[in-house]
């Protein structure tokens, strides 16, 4: 009988007084499709760095194929097999997909190998039906064609085990379902896929196993027979049931934003422009964004935030044409923000957290008097805020970096609402989120439309804007190519018109 592909046993990892994973076991066998579950500050991320070598164990063993081994960086874990698909891609968008894969890639003379790497293209693309074209530039490859390639990245490695951090958070669900095809394929001939993610149906859907972590622990280890139901694995994550924040039907009042044939340029070679579009967002109303990442959503924020100037067009608020554009002049109106990017644009992880959550209004009352900061009333909001949305951290004082994401993101929302906006700009608020977390957050939002404001939520997760929207806008290309009623949509509707398939193109 042959060894498991992979055995972790034991594994603990702390940092200073934070135990991010204590003890944990886990056991991979060939054609293994085993989901890793858990709330933000679980532990999953920390377990898997181990494996790829980012972290080194306090405590612990791990053995490859029946072999101990020890991983001290990527380029070990490599070498034995192990790939890791992040998130966030890293990939180079000005070279083509074969130079790409032949980064880090030597071949039997101590040169990139060329023709080593298209072979084993060729045969990925046979075996595992990952359709790639080896001379398109990676810049020009849509969200899922990406993913496609940071997979072929591992495979050309030769992995056998490989593991992905929320694989389908940014993908349409066409690119979702050829992506399942693809692991299923891949565990058929003998490999083992570690599947992190928190979306439940997906977990349910695809795996063949379970592996649910709390609090640094394993809670539960089982074969995915297809008796679990989501509530079941949401109770065994966090340890409560949870309840879907009501959503009593909209009445929707007076437009608080319109955006009137906007456009804009291209700013750099990783945006794209607007082009014409308009949308309106009325009091007591969630409006939201879908589209593949990189077709305007990120522009479509930054417009709403004052970031950006519009070239054409004209934006109005609450009745009021909005002559200068700028983020001081967008939050006088009234207008929050929880942007996409939590670290870089929403707090800065250096600072204290309570200077991070006022930090947009540090200059002014009750903040800051005659130029000197209230050091005592900013950490007194922090401190309320922390109590009000349960945010888990070791204090005011803990920088905000050390946050979890789940817990970060209730920072910002915590900061935003504090200001009472009469709209909300929400982001990806859910992206990388934990189920208990996903619950509270959106019933701040629907609790902000249930008091009259405005939320545009922009969402790459189908499943989020039909629990909460009203509906839904596609973006595509720049442009907004549809506007939907949330009872005149369905999930292949809004897919498909996501792909730039319109009705008058299917029909």
């Amino acid at each position: 009988m042959n060894p498991p592909l992979l055995v972790m046993r034991g594994i603990s990892k702390r940092f200073g007084a934070v135990v991010a994973c204590a003890g944990v076991d886990l056991t991979l066998d060939a054609g293994d499709i085993l989901g890793l579950l858990g709330e933000n500050g679980a532990g999953k991320t920390s377990l898997m760095n181990v494996l790829f070598g980012t972290y080194t164990a306090d405590e612990g063993t791990i053995a490859v194929e029946g072999r101990p081994v020890v991983i001290r960086n990527s380029a070990d874990a490599l070498k034995l097999g192990i790939g890791m698909v992040h998130q966030h891609f890293q990939l180079v968008p000005r070279h083509t997909v074969l130079e790409n894969l032949l980064v880090g890639r030597a071949g039997p003379d101590g040169r990139l190998s060329r023709r080593i790497v298209e072979e084993r293209l060729s045969a990925i693309v046979r075996d595992f039906h990952l359709a790639l074209e080896p001379h398109r530039l990676v810049g020009d490859l849509s969200v899922g064609e990406q993913q496609r390639v940071e997979i072929a990245k591992s495979l050309v490695r030769g992995a056998r085990i490989l593991v992905l951090d929320e694989p389908t958070a940014s993908l349409t669900p066409r690119e979702a379902g050829g992506l399942f095809a693809a692991l299923r394929a891949m565990a058929a001939r003998g490999m083992g896929i570690i599947f992190i993610t928190h979306k439940l149906g997906e977990a349910i859907a695809l795996t063949s196993r379970l592996l649910v972590m709390r609090h640094g622990r394993v809670v539960t280890e089982r074969a995915n027979a297809g008796e679990l139901s989501k509530q079941d694995l949401a109770r065994l994550m966090c340890g409560r049931d949870l309840r879907p924040p009501a959503r009593p039907p909209a009445k929707p009042g007076a437009p608080l934003l319109a955006l009137d044939h906007v456009s804009t340029r291209t700013r750099s070679a990783g945006g794209i422009a607007l082009r014409d579009v308009s949308l309106t967002l009325r009091a007591g109303e969630i409006v939201g964004i879908a589209g593949v990442s990189g077709n305007g959503q990120r522009e479509l924020a930054d417009i709403v935030a004052g970031m950006l100037v519009p070239d054409s067009g004209s934006i109005t608020i609450a009745g009021e044409r909005i002559a200068a554009v700028g983020p001081r002049q967008m939050q006088a109106h009234c207008i929050g923000r929880v942007p996409e990017d939590r670290m870089t644009v929403g707090m800065i992880g250096a600072l204290p957290l309570a200077e991070s959550m006022a930090l947009p209004w540090i200059d002014r009352p009750p903040f800051s008097r005659f130029g000197i900061i209230d050091r005592r009333r900013v950490r007194q909001f922090a401190v309320e805020q922390i109590a009000r949305f349960d945010i888990r951290t070791a204090g005011p004082d803990a920088r905000a970096a050390t946050l979890s994401g789940g817990n970060l993101q209730k920072a910002l929302l915590a900061r935003e609402l504090a200001r009472r906006p009469r709209i909300l700009l929400a982001a990806q608020p859910t992206r990388g989120i934990d189920v208990g977390a996903t619950e509270f957050i959106h019933g701040e939002l629907l609790a902000l439309r249930g008091a009259g404001g405005g939320v545009l939520l922009i969402s790459e997760d189908l499943e989020e804007l039909f629990q909460v929207a009203d509906r839904i806008a596609v973006m595509y290309g720049g442009r907004i190519i549809a506007d939907v009623t949330i009872e005149a949509a369905t999930i292949e509707r809004i897919g498909l018109l996501m792909a730039g398939v319109t009705e008058e193109k299917a029909a």
